[in-house]
């Protein structure tokens, strides 16, 4: 069964998309969260390293509202649109994914939604069991 997951802890969707879809027993898909404080729907200030930081407690927040965590994360997709700040979102990143972290791609892309510089979604196993 196929369920819409939503939070008032991450911003809300900008399109026709939802924050996360639970494949129930299964699988937690979500979309790709930005940098933006859900409280104002802005980027937060600070330029990558801090949008990094806010678009993965963006995603912490979006897998916990679907019944995970990031212990349950199994691919993460990181895009930028300079490749060369790849090193300061793996600072960032490395905080929040400490012990056996998730498969990760990472994409230089030609732009990205309100200007962002980075942004990350995430593949989970569902539910909390580690």
């Amino acid at each position: 069964m196929r369920k819409i997951v939503e939070t008032e802890y991450a911003p809300k969707a900008i399109g026709p998309y939802s924050q996360a879809v639970a494949c129930e027993g299964a699988l937690l898909a979500t979309a790709g969260q930005l940098g933006m404080d859900p409280s104002t729907g802005e980027l937060v200030a600070g330029g990558t390293a801090a949008q990094a930081e806010r678009a993965l407690c963006n995603l912490q927040a979006v897998l916990e509202a679907g019944g995970s965590n990031l212990e349950r994360v199994v691919k993460v997709t990181v895009f930028l649109v300079d490749i060369s700040e790849f090193e300061a979102v793996n600072e960032v990143y490395a905080r929040f994914f400490k012990d056996a972290p998730p498969a990760r791609s990472a994409f230089q892309v030609a732009a990205l939604p309100k200007g962002a510089r980075v942004e990350i979604e995430a593949l989970a196993l569902a539910g909390t069991d580690s």
